[in-house]
């Protein structure tokens, strides 16, 4: 069970009563920017929801899957005019093992938020947004299309979706992330999968995955009721949305694996700067 002090929130960089319109103004930007490389940019949240809004790391994940699901929703209610079943047909053997496998283990993961200590998940999510920013700057080198990586027989793909859904799953309920960043890529470089159906494919594989995480936690009593719906979810998960929005619209301005390639390096250093800096901070503070 979680220690109770380890729950309370950090002191907070930003005043309450200042703190919905700053969540509200940050998710902007990170919206623009996941958008324009067809991420919800939840692995780009988690460093402010911990660093500037001064969320102890449980419930900055806790918080941070809830926003996602706002986002997740949006998009797919966005996409549905224009989102056919057609495309996706070829891909129904591996999405259906991958959510499988990610909604096995997305119950291990939020069992594990709740038990570890928060240095402990400081150091675990420390480690995930460097391997997820590592492998936006790997994606920003690899050409935009490749032959699929798994053969096409439902045996290897029943087998290596469902693995590759333990390992989204995991990632995703222990960051509270839709999976996009991974699952995405997935698609494309193991299955042949075009970037634009890989992108449907993705929000329908994250939804029951995202849902499970909001469920689990809230049954972990990790929110706080209209306190934390209206100071952060709802207010991140609007900048989100718009924020997303203009960057769909912006795409192309910039070449797409410049700004992976960028955004992996900020990631990674916004991750070691909250993760490690403030692990660092807590165990040089007298007890």
């Amino acid at each position: 069970m979680p220690n109770a002090p380890e729950d309370t929130d950090a002191s907070i960089s930003a005043h309450t009563h200042d703190r919905p319109w700053y969540a509200f103004g940050i998710a902007i930007p990170i919206g623009v920017l996941g958008g324009l490389i067809g991420l919800g940019g939840a692995e780009f949240r988690l460093p402010v929801l911990a660093g500037p809004l001064g969320y102890t790391a449980r419930r900055a994940v806790a918080l941070n899957v809830a926003i996602s699901l706002i986002t997740l929703l949006a998009s797919l209610a966005i996409r549905s005019r224009t989102l056919t079943l057609t495309p996706i047909i070829p891909l129904l053997v591996p999405m259906a093992t991958m959510i499988a496998g990610a909604m096995i283990t997305a119950f291990i993961g939020t069992a594990l938020v709740g038990r570890l200590s928060n240095e402990r998940l400081e150091q675990v999510i420390l480690v995930f947004l460097v391997l997820i920013g590592s492998l936006l700057i790997i994606e920003g080198f690899l050409p935009t299309q490749l032959p699929a990586l798994v053969p096409d027989d439902p045996i290897w793909q029943v087998v290596t979706g469902v693995l590759f859904g333990l390992v989204i799953g995991l990632v995703s309920s222990m960051l509270g992330v839709a999976g996009g960043e991974l699952i995405i890529p997935t698609l494309i470089f193991a299955y042949g999968a075009e970037i634009k159906v890989a992108g449907s494919a993705s929000l329908l594989i994250s939804l029951p995955t995202v849902l499970i995480g909001v469920f689990r936690y809230l049954a972990q009593g990790a929110y706080q009721g209209q306190h934390d719906l209206t100071e952060t979810i709802a207010p991140m998960g609007v900048g989100s949305i718009i924020g997303a929005v203009i960057g769909g619209l912006l795409v192309g301005i910039a070449p797409s694996a410049i700004l992976k390639v960028g955004l992996g390096a900020i990631l990674i250093w916004s991750a070691s700067r909250i993760f490690y800096h403030r692990r660092d901070r807590s165990s040089s503070s007298p007890q």
